[in-house]
């Protein structure tokens, strides 16, 4: 396994939020909008927490987020030496498997990469009210779903 998995998510803008990936290996920064994917922080909170109670099954799952034109795939997939997590990039909403670019990559065990997701989430639900988050990002954050998850990294053992 690589090294620690660092996750930014800046404060949103007019519809649109800054998201970084980094590891001692690589680093990957881009923006992402709020729509057409307009469930994209609740449903990766719901992947993480899936990866937590291990629900997840070896298929991983897809998170679909854009930029507009380009569209984004953030890929998790469990693992016997832990959850890969990956960043693919598309020119364009075609989605086409060739015109695909791995930008980033990530392995890690299940409780190492949601913290660093959590700290992120528990950044930008610190400073909602302060960033104006639901008139910035257009639509509310996910709060059940994020006190779903934190449930779910109290219980996980280590």
């Amino acid at each position: 396994m690589g090294n620690k998995l660092e996750v930014s998510f800046n404060s949103p803008q007019c519809g649109w939020m800054s998201v970084g990936f980094k590891d001692g290996d690589s680093e990957f920064h881009t923006t992402t909008a709020h729509a057409p994917h307009k469930y994209a922080l609740g449903e990766l909170l719901e992947i993480l927490t899936s990866l937590l109670d291990g629900s997840l099954d070896k298929e991983g799952r897809i998170l679909h987020w854009n930029r507009d034109p380009e569209e984004y795939d953030l890929r998790f997939v469990p693992g016997e030496t832990g959850v890969r997590f990956e960043v693919y990039e598309y020119p364009d909403e075609g989605r086409q498997a060739d015109h695909r670019e791995l930008v980033f990559s990530h392995t890690g065990n299940a409780a190492d990469v949601c913290d660093a997701f959590g700290e992120t989430f528990a950044r930008l639900y610190e400073d909602r009210d302060t960033d104006d988050f639901e008139f910035n990002w257009h639509q509310p954050f996910p709060g059940a779903e994020f006190e779903r998850f934190n449930v779910a990294r109290a219980r996980h053992v280590r």
